[in-house]
């Protein structure tokens, strides 16, 4: 197993929260709490990163980026024009479109250079099928109509649709999605079709990719939980970060039981369901239904607790006050969760050291030095932790 480093005292935030990188410490005296406050979010999306992170913020949710794959457009690259020449040096029986970037990066590319025209008129004499929504929105957008559009989004779908014809000496342009459909253009193939593969575009390693080697760090720990996935690439390209620091089994076990792996869709879902781990997604693959995912799948943890007339609710890594909202550390949190799982029994500091300081090298001084720091964070609700002598710990809730 990988040792996992220390995480940097310099990312604590005011009150002894731990602050993602690129995100500011919320405001504490904030008294309007959404409904993923105190929850930490993972981003791994490279399209569309910022839109995903709004909506995730503006329900309350600290947000860690760290996109794990990038998308390189080839609009200027000889590949997709030459692509795009042969698709035209003869009529086209069949348009396989995979994605609506991929569809309209290419319809904007033909007419830069003056063959966007050419190339509309190529497949509106051919069948076109497309996989999925997205899809099919671009190729509706661009004023055709798809013949064929599996509701599963699934390539498997538009690849069995096809072998059911006779495709001996047909056309085939096949719009691939950010990596080589190889598997797929060489079952048409051996049924005699003649194949063009189309990049549009290909995914690449990440720009930062200090920023994922942080995030697989914060998976394994729980600092996070949940981690937002919206293709099947940056899955693979998280779990290939994980692989080279030694920490691939350590993630998947995280990924498993304490980290919720959301993804947009089915298709997306594929890689982690092929490691164990069963990701959640919505029924739509829209960002806002994997928002939603997210804020009905989260809080069902939530520890509702009661200090004197004051309803306490331990929401993630937060307290949520009825003056406001306390921002813990992952320690702190861990420890208030552990206390608050039968509110009033006393926890020894051994058993708290065993629950809380999983696989991390640690005394009971350490479990000392927390509590005071989680009463320091608690603030003027301090007294929920009561010390009892000689004993251990307990929570000091009502009723």
């Amino acid at each position: 197993m990988a040792t996992l480093p220390t995480p940097d005292s310099a990312s604590t935030a005011p009150g002894g929260s731990a602050a993602p990188a690129g995100d500011a410490a919320p405001d504490e005296g904030a008294a309007d709490a959404g409904p993923l406050t105190g929850f930490t979010v993972g981003v791994t999306a490279a399209r569309r990163r910022d839109e995903l992170v709004a909506l995730l913020k503006r329900r309350g949710a600290r947000v860690v980026e760290a996109p794990t794959v990038r998308i390189v457009p080839l609009e200027d690259d000889n590949a997709l024009r030459r692509a795009t020449e042969l698709c035209l040096a003869a009529p086209l029986d069949y348009v396989v479109a995979t994605t609506g970037v991929g569809w309209r990066g290419w319809m904007s590319a033909a007419d830069g250079w003056g063959l966007g025209r050419s190339l509309s008129e190529a497949c509106r004499n051919a069948v076109v099928i497309s996989r999925g929504p997205k899809a099919t929105g671009a190729v509706r957008a661009s004023g055709l109509g798809e013949a064929y559009a599996p509701a599963t989004e699934a390539n498997d779908e538009l690849l069995t649709w096809l072998l059911a014809r006779d495709l001996r000496g047909r056309r085939i342009a096949l719009q691939e999605h950010g990596a080589p459909l190889d598997s797929f253009a060489d079952a048409l193939r051996e049924r005699g079709a003649e194949v063009v593969t189309v990049p549009v575009y290909r995914w690449a390693p990440p720009q930062d990719p200090e920023a994922v080697r942080r995030l697989v760090e914060q998976t394994v720990r729980r600092e996070i939980q949940a981690i937002a996935f919206t293709s099947a690439p940056a899955i693979t390209g998280f779990l290939d970060s994980a692989h080279a620091q030694g920490l691939h089994a350590e993630v998947l076990a995280a990924l498993r039981d304490g980290v919720l792996p959301v993804c947009v869709g089915p298709v997306c879902a594929r890689p982690l369901e092929e490691q164990g781990v069963r990701p959640v997604f919505p029924d739509r693959g829209r960002l806002g239904s994997l928002v939603r995912t997210i804020v009905e799948a989260l809080p069902v943890g939530n520890r509702e607790l009661q200090l004197g007339s004051a309803r306490l609710v331990l929401q993630g890594s937060a307290v949520l006050t009825p003056n406001g909202t306390l921002w813990l550390s992952p320690t702190q949190a861990a420890l208030l969760r552990a206390l608050a799982e039968q509110p009033g029994r006393v926890l020894s500091r051994a058993e708290l050291l065993r629950r809380v300081w999983v696989g991390v090298s640690a005394d009971e001084h350490a479990v000392e030095a927390a509590v005071a720091r989680l009463r320091t964070a608690l603030g003027p609700h301090a007294a929920l932790v009561r010390t009892v002598p000689k004993r251990g710990y307990r929570l000091a809730v009502s009723g």
